[in-house]
């Protein structure tokens, strides 16, 4: 039987990798050593890093408020117009009180003023007259005395003796007959109370004035001393002061 010869040729490669060395690992300075000054210079260059893009910084998020209100603040807006509208509704008012308080000063003022006048003009009117309320009033105490033609005291009185009692009580002396005492009077358009009133020209009548149309008088025979209206059939008819 013949055999092969086959090399034992994995031993030997074994001991082949054994026997090879193994390279050293070199330090970074002597790596740094090594590497020729002419690596540059040779056809190669170096690329630069490339800079990096700026990035745009996002825009801030914009707050809903800004675009859409939000419901406190539609709230709050609704509750200024309130407010507002309240405030001119406010000051409309207090021009208004202000406006009718000025109206009831102005009536005010007028109606002082226009008692002020009358006042004064029945001052004056009393002044012109010889006491008209006191002649009134001596006047009136004698209503329902009797008529007594010729008489002159509280027992009885005719017109003219009527007058001249009551005025003579009043501290004014009168003549005693009608016609002597519209002589002795100043004829007057404008009677106040306490005037004497005269019917006819020369006065067959004389009475006592008492205002409003009314007099006191002592008329005729069954009729007393009263205080009755002014009439106009008899005559005319005029008023004096003394």
């Amino acid at each position: 039987m013949s055999t092969s010869c086959i090399p034992n040729v994995a031993p030997a490669a074994a001991a082949h990798r054994a026997a090879a060395p193994v390279p050293a690992v070199a330090s970074p300075a002597v790596a740094a050593s090594v590497v020729s000054p002419q690596f540059g210079q040779v056809g190669f260059k170096g690329n630069k890093a490339p800079k990096p893009e700026p990035v745009e910084a996002a825009a801030p998020e914009i707050e809903r408020t800004t675009t859409a209100p939000s419901r406190s603040t539609e709230r709050e807006s609704a509750a200024e117009r309130e407010a507002a509208a309240e405030r001119e509704a406010a000051q409309q008012a207090e021009a208004e009180r202000e406006a009718e308080q000025r109206a009831a000063a102005e009536r005010e003022a007028a109606e002082r003023a226009a008692e002020q006048k009358k006042a004064e003009e029945q001052a004056a009117a009393e002044q012109a007259a010889p006491a008209p309320s006191g002649v009134l009033a001596i006047a009136a105490r004698y209503v329902g005395t009797p008529y007594v033609y010729g008489g002159s005291s509280p027992s009885g009185f005719d017109c003219s003796g009527f007058t001249q009692y009551v005025f003579g009580q009043a501290g004014i002396s009168l003549s005693r007959t009608t016609t002597g005492q519209q002589a002795q009077a100043t004829p007057v358009s404008d009677p106040q109370p306490g005037d004497l009133v005269f019917f006819g020209y020369p006065a067959h009548h004389v009475g006592i004035y008492a205002g409003g149309g009314m007099m006191y008088d002592s008329g005729r025979p069954g009729v007393p001393v009263q205080k009755r209206a002014i009439f106009y059939s008899s005559g005319a008819v005029t008023f004096g002061r003394v």
